[in-house]
């Protein structure tokens, strides 16, 4: 990706709408690009460049062969019974979770990222120097800017 340095994204879980977080430190002079790299790649998953399956399965491979690292501390232990209470999650969760991400399929993975990713619904927050970022992200078509402060309140 131009001038991105190292994008990362992740999923909360949540009940009800889940937020997907993508962030990624750029430098102020490739902020346009960089918005038009990652809207470009949300919408390739969903048509033109689906995810393949190699990554497909490397990240299977890595959520299952990550399992017993999970538990190391027993914050952690206790992260993982919470999440089991909180989302209602039956005592063997855990347990059948490897057989269940190894059945997932990579139509699967089409039919959730149609579910879930809305690339037109997109919230963009950028941080930076307004004077240099706001003119070239507004060529993307950008209409509606707000900028706020450090506190999060609108600046006129």
């Amino acid at each position: 990706m131009i001038g991105i340095s190292f994008p990362r994204s992740f999923l909360f879980g949540a009940r009800g709408q889940r937020p997907l977080i993508v962030y990624a430190p750029v430098q102020a002079d490739k902020t346009k690009e960089s918005i038009a790299e990652i809207k470009q790649e949300f919408e390739g998953v969903l048509g033109a460049k689906p995810v393949t399956p190699d990554e497909f399965n490397n990240v299977k491979a890595s959520r299952v062969l990550g399992l017993p690292g999970q538990w190391e501390t027993m914050s952690a232990v206790m992260g993982s019974l919470y999440e089991m209470v909180q989302y209602g999650l039956p005592d063997d969760y855990f347990q059948k979770y490897p057989d269940r991400v190894r059945q997932l399929a990579l139509d699967d993975v089409a039919r959730a990222a149609k579910k879930t990713l809305h690339p037109e619904n997109i919230v963009w927050v950028v941080v930076g120097d307004r004077a240099k970022v706001e003119p070239k992200i507004r060529e993307l078509g950008f209409t509606e800017i707000h900028a706020i402060d450090a506190d999060g309140n609108v600046l006129r």
